[in-house]
């Protein structure tokens, strides 16, 4: 966790869920393992319930994911907000992960996902992908999420922590009311994964 995604991730807090102090909201955490820290005290500090998931067992997991592209830990419809940030990076096959993330949304919850555009290789335990702002439309679109907000700070921003070499994009999207034609896609796609990660083809 660097300097520069904490504040982006405070950012979106703070304009997409100002109206929703003191009402109840369940956030999930995908990638939430405490590596130099957490989005926790971002949210909890509201009263919101918040679930960090990771891989693997560790400080501030609350759930440990059996596979990253079939959440059966999770029902459909279940969370109001899903957060991830400095992880999709790391995910060999994102676009499934994030049909997940659009599958465990509520209508009209929100996502927010932090990735690097820039920055030197940092493998745990892979490194596969930089996102730019059309990847990260590209991604909502193959999930059936409507983007609210994307970009990338291509400034050169000088962090405490020089976190400013990784130059963050980020994605706000919404899951909208899903058409009956939309519906019928998405599963198809959320099938699909499923099915894959069944017959052991992500390994």
């Amino acid at each position: 966790m660097h300097i520069s995604s904490y504040m982006k991730m405070d950012n979106f807090k703070k304009k997409y869920l100002s109206t929703f102090k003191n009402k109840p909201l369940k956030i999930l955490d995908v990638g939430s393992q405490d590596v130099n820290g957490t989005y926790r005290p971002i949210f909890e500090d509201m009263g919101w319930q918040y679930i960090g998931c990771d891989m693997a067992e560790g400080k501030n997991v609350d759930v440990v994911l059996k596979d990253v592209y079939n959440w059966t830990e999770f029902e459909s419809g279940s969370f109001d907000v899903v957060i991830s940030g400095q992880v999709f990076e790391h995910i060999e096959y994102m676009w499934f992960t994030m049909i997940e993330i659009a599958r465990v949304l509520k209508e009209s919850g929100l996502c927010c996902v932090i990735a690097p555009s820039a920055g030197n290789e940092h493998r745990y335990p892979v490194d596969c992908w930089r996102i730019y702002p059309d990847g990260f439309k590209a991604l909502a679109m193959f999930s059936c999420l409507e983007t609210l907000e994307v970009y990338t700070e291509w400034g050169n921003v000088k962090y405490l922590d020089g976190s400013g070499i990784w130059h963050d994009s980020v994605l706000v999207a919404k899951k909208p009311n899903f058409s009956k034609e939309k519906k019928e896609l998405f599963e198809s796609k959320s099938m699909m994964a499923k099915l894959m990660a069944a017959n052991g083809l992500f390994k």
